[in-house]
């Protein structure tokens, strides 16, 4: 059942409908649908203040030929969110008033050839009147809210991060003063979101989280996420998490297949471990953050792989120089008809390069076959021209080799302008992986010599892996 739309009134008292002018195209209003100008500068939300009348053509016709007419008035019809196309015509229960485009649709003379048939067999006649139409809060959408209140040519918010039921914003400063409006609108315009919060630092503590301010809403941050096909539940102050992750999450997870050993050496709360555990890969996860520590646990029980995972809170160099090289020794001890591979995940983008000298001479023993050495898939940021050969060069350096022909590297995202996030994938050699090796470069060659051997051996194990940046 149509009902009447609140606000809708029409104009004139004696002659309730009158002729639409012609409007010329360049006197069009172009701010027609935009809330009034007199809420520019609003700090605390009044919703009232948004109400505004603007005139609509309207088409009259009988109730029972609506449904045979709209498909052909595609063209014609308003089409705009959260506005009724047809409505009651509260002077006449027999009929119906269909709202047309105030940009196309002016006198008679704007119904093309095709419509004006479809009138004539519908016996409706192509009278276009004009209507008054009240716009309410609920008619705009959230950035042309913001677009009105925020100061006229400044940055609108507009996209966010959701997490749950959690919307996270990055502000600016100009926007700052309008903040807690921001949050509400996020509020009123979003369903399911339900708080809202403002990153207030940077990612540069010991535990990967950030300090944030809520904006609106509830204070509740702890928060339940579906990521292929995963659920995931942590306090989302406390621990790190970031959506604009999951197509990464899901390379790495492709990459591997069911038998590979997984390191993650910065799990987090379980987004590569969970879905590699999930794929039968053996996998060992690490964080330093008691919290990430304490909500993968709880994430494995919840995905049901808590007896494939083995969970460890150490710090990254701890969990490379102890579980991950006990497991290696082991792993890579065993028969050579074995062709499992294993992976290590470094995802801590900030400092993950560092971490790599980790790797200098961590196993003993008589080196595997080239085919068996470890594959790591290491996270960095890049502010430099050629981002790739940047993160090449540093993770080069912190090893002692050339990575430039025997790896690859991956864009994973824009962080932002002038920043890239990227993944650099390559084969431990040998001749770094193994103290022996690294001993025998070091004592019977000089520094140029050495250089030169390592990277021949790095060379002949290297997998051919083409650049994709």
């Amino acid at each position: 059942m149509l009902r009447k739309a609140p606000g809708i009134s029409l104009l004139g008292q004696r002659n309730r409908f009158s002729t639409m002018p012609e409007i010329e195209t360049n006197e069009r209003d172009s701010e027609l649908f935009s809330p009034p100008s007199d809420v520019r500068g609003m700090t605390k939300l009044d919703r009232t203040a948004f109400k505004k009348t603007v005139t609509i053509p309207v088409l009259k016709v009988k109730k029972e030929k609506v449904n045979k007419l709209m498909g052909s008035l595609k063209r014609a019809a308003l089409q705009r969110p959260g506005i009724k196309r047809v409505i009651e015509d509260p002077a006449d229960e027999e009929s119906r008033l269909i709202m047309l485009d105030p940009y196309k649709m002016f006198t008679r003379d704007s119904f093309e050839k095709a419509e004006l048939s479809i009138l004539t067999q519908l016996n409706v006649k192509p009278q276009i009147s004009k209507y008054n139409l009240e716009l309410t809060y609920e008619n705009f959408k959230s950035e042309e809210i913001l677009k009105a209140v925020l100061p006229e040519g400044q940055d609108v918010t507009s996209g966010f991060s959701r997490v749950g039921h959690i919307a996270h914003l990055n502000l600016r400063d100009h926007q700052l003063p309008f903040k807690h409006l921001i949050g509400q609108v996020m509020i009123d315009k979003n369903p399911g979101i339900t708080s809202v919060v403002n990153k207030i630092s940077t990612i540069d503590n010991t535990y990967r989280n950030f300090q944030m301010e809520v904006l609106s809403g509830e204070e509740n941050m702890i928060t339940k996420v579906r990521e292929n096909n995963y659920t995931y539940e942590f306090d989302f102050s406390k621990v790190y998490w970031n959506p604009r992750l999951s197509t990464e999450h899901s390379r790495i997870t492709e990459i591997l297949k069911p038998g590979d050993v997984l390191f993650d050496v910065f799990a987090g709360v379980g987004p590569f471990a969970i879905p590699a555990a999930k794929k039968n890969c053996t996998v060992f996860a690490n964080d330093l953050n008691p919290e990430s520590h304490k909500w993968l646990l709880h994430n494995c029980k919840l995905n049901k792989v808590d007896q494939k995972v083995k969970v460890f809170n150490l710090d990254g160099k701890e969990f490379l120089q102890g579980p991950v090289k006990e497991e290696l020794m082991q792993q890579l001890g065993l028969s050579k008809e074995r062709k499992l591979s294993a992976h290590i995940v470094m995802n801590l983008p900030a400092k993950a390069i560092e971490f790599l000298s980790a790797f200098k001479s961590l196993l003993e023993g008589q080196p595997c076959s080239s085919e068996l050495l470890p594959i790591v898939h290491c996270y960095s940021f890049s502010k430099d021209a050629d981002p790739a050969e940047d993160v090449r060069q540093r993770a080069g350096a912190v090893l002692g080799i050339s990575l430039e022909a025997c790896s690859s590297v991956h864009l994973v995202r824009n962080v932002a302008p002038n920043k890239e996030m990227l993944c650099i994938t390559f084969q431990i050699p040998a001749a770094i992986l193994y103290k022996n090796q690294t001993m025998n470069l070091e004592n019977h060659e000089d520094p140029p010599l050495k250089r030169q051997r390592t990277d021949e051996a790095f060379s002949e194990e290297k997998t051919q892996i083409t650049s994709n940046t």
